[in-house]
């Protein structure tokens, strides 16, 4: 741990990447807008709160000093609402003034980063989709002819996209059958003795055969499989995909194609930056182009139905989750239910287990949601993954908790209210769960750092894998494989605790240290984890910053409201219409940074691209960028391992594209060896 706080950033990002070092400053931008706000609202605001009498003349009302520290203690026409409105203010513009610093400085790093970045395929590639059907030229031959005509200069070569998901599919099952018949060879020959197994589902039943020729003829019938469907991929014109991967002769002529219309209709050939080779979601591409869009409006339906009817099935199979529930369903339990012990977990913990399981698998359901929208790299997935949740989040825990009831009750209670009063409505019921959102970041929270750094999860999952799953080398390094920093979970977490202190930092100050300690924990666990754990599975130079801002500012947003929503409860005439500019300035602040920062992260400087090509030309005039571009964007199930590599690929594997001190653990075959991270360990 001390080792991980001592590492300078610069090294820090030498050694993990940009994107890591993005994530683990998500925590410090809370702890800079935090630790201010806490100073303040302690040395104002709770003496305010304190010093009113509300809660002690109120009749048959219970209340903690927690309650006493809240703007709930103010008596209704106070003058001290002044206070709050006063504070909203600074609290506002302390925090517009350190998320426009933070994007700032994540737009010079990301600038810094790209510039001294060495050599990628990504950088030379753009990937060009709804190629338009040519009944005299094949989709190859159409590329070709487009970029020579209109990129005569700087055009270099193309990739063409295959529909290659079967073929991805029985590799992926030969490569099963291999590891399994790899287990039973060194099962003979440490035994002597010819394994046998079952022909049925994972050999549990079925006839008895030999293990090693069941597995060999299984192989070789899926080697003729693979072998026809290869072909068929290779020759069927069906099987090729509108799109194409080109790559151009500098950074400066792929900046060009990747950042103008190349066509007079403005709905073909359409470009966009590739992602780099490891970062690409091959499986997309066989979607059509233009049912992407048919495509995310259903999935924005569907999650909205997702958010709002969640708790139905959760209620459901809770209330089997009952003693009179499996007494009904199987009746042939009820001896057993009705001894003491087993009737006092099923009502204890039966329930909640329900909950957990339906929460832990919302994640995979909202990244297969992201998967059929059709995004073409594993960064944009988990971005917008992360922003599904986020919604998610929002919804059934921010505003779930504070106003009780199921997430249809409260779409109810939305639809029956004017607009105008649904901040009112929320705002009043704020003060009263603070102690509960205490709670819930000490055992979310809290609780949540702890086990990220203990990583007893995985060390579990390890040793199940160990027993059951693995049979080879093989197997034993996918399963010791670490893993990334889960994005589309962490991220949107940050954004739940980050709502809740700026919700209230000007009404309970007192959940403020709560949420310090918190980010402060955090930070110093993920700078370790990333450090001396993890190994990214892409580097997107921190383009997910963006919705970063965005949904703190949103966060910000709310805030707003609702504290203009209570304070019109409180009986101050038409003083809290002094916090309606607040919104409005935080609407502009938005479009501000907007304009002023996300062209950084979505676009790259012509300038930036010229130097490095210059300087590249001059350091290397006899580099054969051809050679090194020729495979790079390749479908992996067309890589074979067997190939010998060229010195083009020892020479990036000797210059890695992510530093890292960590041992390179997975060895899949279908990995393009110029574009994955290598140890220099």
């Amino acid at each position: 741990m001390p080792a991980a706080l001592r590492m300078p950033e610069p090294e820090l990002i030498d050694h993990a990447g940009l994107d890591s070092v993005a994530y683990i400053r998500i925590y410090l931008l809370g702890l800079k807008i935090f630790v201010p706000l806490a100073v303040l609202s302690f040395m104002v605001l709770v003496p305010v709160n304190w010093i009113g009498d509300t809660l002690e003349r109120a009749k048959d009302l219970n209340f903690s000093n927690i309650d006493k520290l809240s703007i709930s203690n103010v008596p209704d026409g106070s003058k001290g609402f002044w206070a709050h409105i006063v504070m909203s203010y600074v609290f506002s513009f302390w925090t517009f003034y350190v998320l426009y610093s933070e994007y700032k400085v994540l737009a010079t790093m990301r600038a810094e980063y790209l510039a001294s970045e060495t050599r990628r395929p990504d950088q030379f590639t753009v990937l060009v989709r709804n190629i338009p059907h040519d009944p005299d030229e094949s989709v190859s031959e159409h590329v070709q002819h487009f970029f020579c005509v209109n990129h005569p200069d700087h055009y270099l070569t193309h990739q063409i996209v295959y529909n290659a998901n079967k073929l991805a599919s029985l590799v992926s099952k030969k490569r099963d059958l291999q590891n399994w018949y790899i287990y039973y060879q060194n099962k003979f020959e440490r035994t002597s003795k010819r394994p046998l197994t079952k022909t049925g589902f994972m050999g549990l039943w079925g006839t008895k055969v030999d293990a090693i020729d069941h597995y060999t003829s299984q192989i070789q019938k899926l080697n003729e499989e693979e072998a026809v469907e290869r072909e068929r991929v290779k020759k069927d014109p069906d099987a090729i995909v509108p799109a194409a991967f080109v790559s151009f002769k500098s950074r400066w002529a792929a900046a060009v194609c990747a950042q103008t219309q190349l066509c007079r209709n403005p709905t073909l050939w359409l470009t966009e930056w590739a992602p780099e080779p490891r970062d690409v979601y091959w499986d997309n591409f066989a979607i059509p182009y233009f049912e992407l869009t048919i495509r995310r409006l259903i999935i924005a339906v569907a999650l909205f139905f997702l958010i709002f009817f969640f708790m139905i099935p959760i209620a459901f199979v809770q209330s089997l989750a009952n003693i009179e529930g499996i007494q009904k369903v199987f009746p042939f339990l009820k001896p057993l239910i009705q001894i003491e012990s087993v009737k006092s977990v099923i009502q204890g913990f039966l329930p909640g287990i329900v909950l957990k399981i339906f929460l832990a698998v919302l994640p995979q359901i909202l990244m297969t949601m992201s998967k059929i929208e059709g995004y073409p790299s594993i960064s944009a997935l988990d971005r917008k993954s992360a922003a599904k949740y986020h919604m998610f989040i929002l919804v059934n825990i921010f505003l779930g908790s504070i106003i009780t009831g199921s997430a249809l009750q409260q779409l109810k209670t939305f639809i029956d209210l004017p607009p105008t009063e649904i901040p009112k409505t929320i705002g009043v019921y704020i003060p009263m769960k603070a102690n509960f959102f205490i709670t819930y970041i000490m055992v979310d929270g809290w609780a949540g750092v702890a086990a990220e750094i203990l990583r007893l999860v995985p060390l579990v999952l390890f040793h199940l894998k160990n027993t059951f799953l693995v049979k080879t080398e093989q197997d034993r390094y996918e399963a010791m494989e670490p893993g990334s920093i889960d994005f589309p979970v962490g991220e949107p977490r940050i954004q739940l605790y980050i709502l809740l202190g700026l919700v209230y930092a000007p009404i309970t100050p007192f959940l403020l240290p709560f949420i310090i300690i918190f980010l402060a924990f955090a930070y110093v666990v993920f700078r370790n984890q990333v450090i001396n754990v993890y190994d990214p599975k892409y580097e997107s130079a921190a383009a997910f910053w963006p919705d970063v801002h965005k949904r703190m500012v949103i966060g910000l947003f709310i805030s707003q409201l609702l504290l203009l929503g209570l304070l019109s409860t409180k009986k101050i005439g038409r003083n809290y219409f002094a916090l309606l500019p607040l919104p409005v300035l935080t609407i502009w602040f938005f479009m501000y940074c907007k304009g002023r920062f996300e062209s950084a992260f979505v676009r790259f400087p012509l300038q930036e691209a010229m130097v490095k090509d210059t300087l590249e030309k001059a350091t290397e005039p006899q580099f054969n960028l051809k050679a090194y571009l020729k495979d790079a964007y390749m479908h992996p199930v067309f890589k074979s391992s067997d190939v010998e590599k060229s010195d083009f690929t020892f020479e990036e594997e000797k210059s890695p594209l992510v530093a890292t001190t960590r041992v390179a653990t997975k060895l899949s075959p279908d990995v393009n060896s110029s574009s994955s991270v290598q140890s220099d360990a």
